[in-house]
């Protein structure tokens, strides 16, 4: 192994605005003081947020939402946690716990889009280095056409044109037991035709995930799940996240169960859901205290520096046209960014100002299907209620 620095670590925090703006910008007053207890500085300070319990039962109440837990964040601090709905179909199971974990879907990228960076900066390779050449077996095993063009900030940004494996028109997403490799999705993505240049547009994804999956296992000969733990999860104290390696991959303790509407349009549970469609692209498995550490720190410029964000957002296309959801909440400045996970039976959103001071994480397990038009709209409400509730 090779040698590490201090604090190695960084992810990729999707902030749709660039405006750097930070609790001056937020249009919020104080917190109403109670009469018992003065307040401390902080207190006096800390910007007004609405009733995180309110937000997410109205939220839970809507017929596609079957359950919400969600946090906000002050500096770093849980200021409210709430519930809402069942952890299970037909309000059976009881309420989730607020501290429960839950799947983040792609916000996983983020962790693999940094340690990518983090490999940049130790020498390993460039961000401009050719696919073929950091890994050659897409070429000697004719897996990734153009693999000589392609580059891997291209693969981190999603340009590089190659097709995404994750389509019904190659896996069964009711398949919860036939167990694939990467290399074995991957495979499957070089059966559809390339549809654009290496770098000519957005074009999301999850091949290219999984290829830079691969390539930080070979050049730190450790499984990805021993490198997240080793660079984000141990130094950030994410003590109850973890990106599963054991067959099925379930959650670890109490969670709500997500569910989605089979062939004859029942809803089918998705709890259990095949582990090989996680990996680099969606796999790990986190809390809302530990996702807040995570974009907090990422935010804070304590995983990658200043230059390493630059330089790894240099290659970002200007806008990603079919994969920006109606997001932006509060206002219209960019005060808040959003980064979402989203895959059968789960929505997962973080809310963060761009200093991460203030943060709303939240977790929906749904009765509907995930790309359900009237999902954004319902987790925009509840993130307005809680973010800006004098809106």
């Amino acid at each position: 192994m090779r040698p590490r620095p201090a604090f190695p670590a960084e992810r990729i925090f999707l902030v749709r605005h660039a405006k750097a703006v930070g609790l001056a910008g937020l249009a919020c007053a104080m917190l109403t003081l109670g009469v018992t207890a003065p307040a401390t500085a902080a207190e006096a300070t800390r910007p007004r947020t609405g009733d995180v319990q309110k937000a997410l039962s109205e939220l839970a109440r809507s017929p596609e939402v079957l359950g919400a837990i969600g946090a906000v964040y002050v500096d770093g601090k849980r200021v409210d946690k709430g519930s809402g709905g069942t952890r299970l179909l037909d309000g059976k199971g009881g309420r989730i716990p607020a501290g429960a974990r839950f799947r983040i879907g792609s916000q996983t990228k983020s962790m693999t889009s940094a340690a990518i960076m983090k490999l940049v900066t130790e020498g390993e390779f460039d961000l401009d280095s050719k696919l073929s050449e950091v890994l050659p077996v897409v070429v000697e095993k004719d897996l990734v056409e153009r693999a000589d063009e392609i580059t891997v900030e291209q693969m981190i940004h999603h340009t590089s044109g190659i097709p995404n494996w994750y389509t019904p028109e190659l896996i069964d997403p009711f398949d919860f037991e036939t167990r694939y490799t990467p290399m074995e999705l991957i495979t499957k993505s070089r059966t559809l035709p390339r549809e654009q240049e290496p770098g000519e547009k957005f074009s999301y994804s999850n091949t290219n995930y999984y290829l830079l999956g691969l390539i930080i296992e070979k050049f730190t000969g450790q499984s990805l799940a021993a490198e997240f733990e080793e660079r984000f999860f141990e130094p950030l104290n994410m003590d109850d996240t973890y990106l599963p390696t054991r067959w099925p991959g379930s959650i670890k303790g109490p969670h709500g169960h997500g569910y989605f509407p089979g062939k004859n349009g029942e809803l089918v549970d998705f709890d259990n859901q095949n582990m090989s469609y996680g990996y680099a692209a969606g796999g790990v498995i986190s809390t809302a205290d530990d996702l807040s550490a995570f974009h907090r720190a990422f935010a804070m410029d304590k995983i990658l520096t200043k230059e390493e964000k630059e330089a790894l957002n240099a290659g970002r296309p200007s806008s990603e046209p079919d994969r920006a959801p109606n997001l932006d909440v509060c206002d219209d400045e960019g005060t808040y960014g959003h980064a979402k996970g989203s895959s059968y039976g789960f929505n997962a959103l973080t809310f963060s100002t761009r200093d991460g001071s203030v943060q709303l994480i939240m977790s929906l397990t749904l009765a509907t299907e995930h790309s359900d038009p009237a999902i954004d709209p319902l987790s925009k409400k509840a993130a307005e209620a809680v973010l800006c509730p004098e809106k």
